[in-house]
């Protein structure tokens, strides 16, 4: 699996075309969620909703599937 932080400070034109979204169970009163943007060629960025400014990181499509599946597979608490 490739991982690989994307800092916020990488060049203006890095994450400037990046389209977030948030999953559509979670909250609108300030929980705790992810922002995922998949429309950038080669990588999906995840950043956390309530510090967007702390940090990006990028996944290579693939490594973001299998995680997505796998957290899927974990049985709820």
């Amino acid at each position: 699996m490739e991982l690989t932080d994307a800092p916020t400070d990488a060049p203006m034109g890095a994450l400037a075309g990046a389209r977030w979204r948030t999953a559509t169970r979670s909250s609108n009163n300030g929980g705790d969620c992810v922002e995922v943007a998949g429309n950038l060629p080669g990588r999906v960025l995840v950043r956390d909703s309530k510090d967007r400014d702390g940090g990006t990181l990028s996944f290579a499509p693939a490594a973001w599937r299998a995680f997505v599946g796998q957290a899927q597979a974990v049985p709820q608490l």
